[in-house]
């Protein structure tokens, strides 16, 4: 009975703790129901893979090339977002760190990588401490505004088009025949994300959830 209830334990603190990073840090920041079920599901086959090799004594070594393997299979055709891919990773590294230190009893280690990963990935995603930029490029067809001293007018104009709060603008590629310019935009991501953050808010509760 306790070589029953000992993996089923492991398990409950492993889905608990890929639980909260994609639920409370990840999911509130990106809502794609394909990625949530991709590092849940990853997160769980990799942790009951990892303790049939633990009962194996298959190396380390060897868990972590099949693992690369099995990913790289999957996602070799398809662009990943470079956020998404970190999570990628983090979620399956984090079970074979897990399956490894209980397995081995080291709770206190458990405790203090889990601790620090789920720390870190929920101040790097509140943005403490840091001032974003975010960058779009567009094509702007009043070519004659280009000039640098109506570069006041075409910010103005470029804040009005696009409702953003675009603080600077770089020129890029001219096109003389077409009478158009691909500009570069950058502007506040927190401010904007923060704006997005509360107008989700205020429509869950408009609409009663």
């Amino acid at each position: 009975m306790r070589s029953f209830i000992d993996p089923l334990v492991s398990f409950a603190i492993n889905f608990v703790i890929v639980f909260v990073i994609v639920r409370f840090i990840y999911y509130p920041q990106q809502r794609d129901k394909n990625y949530v079920f991709t590092f849940i599901a990853f997160n769980t086959i990799i942790f009951f893979v990892m303790g049939l090799l633990n009962n194996a004594d298959i190396s380390l070594g060897v868990g972590f090339g099949l693992f690369a393997i099995f990913s790289i299979l999957r996602y070799r055709t398809e662009t990943i977002p470079i956020r998404e891919m970190t999570y990628l990773f983090i979620v399956i590294a984090l079970p074979v760190l897990n399956a490894v230190l209980l397995n081995g009893q080291f709770y206190g280690e458990l405790a203090v990588a889990n601790l620090a990963t789920m720390g870190v990935l929920y101040v790097l995603e509140r943005g403490w401490g840091f001032r974003y930029e975010t960058r779009k490029t567009i094509t702007y067809e009043r070519i004659e505004m280009i000039r640098p001293e109506n570069w006041a007018l075409l910010l103005a104009d470029l804040q009005q088009r696009t409702g953003l709060p675009i603080k600077r603008i770089e020129i890029g590629k001219l096109n003389f025949l077409r009478d158009s310019a691909e500009i570069h935009i950058y502007y506040d991501g927190n401010t904007l994300n923060n704006a997005q953050v509360k107008l989700t808010s205020n429509h869950l509760e408009n609409e009663g959830f």
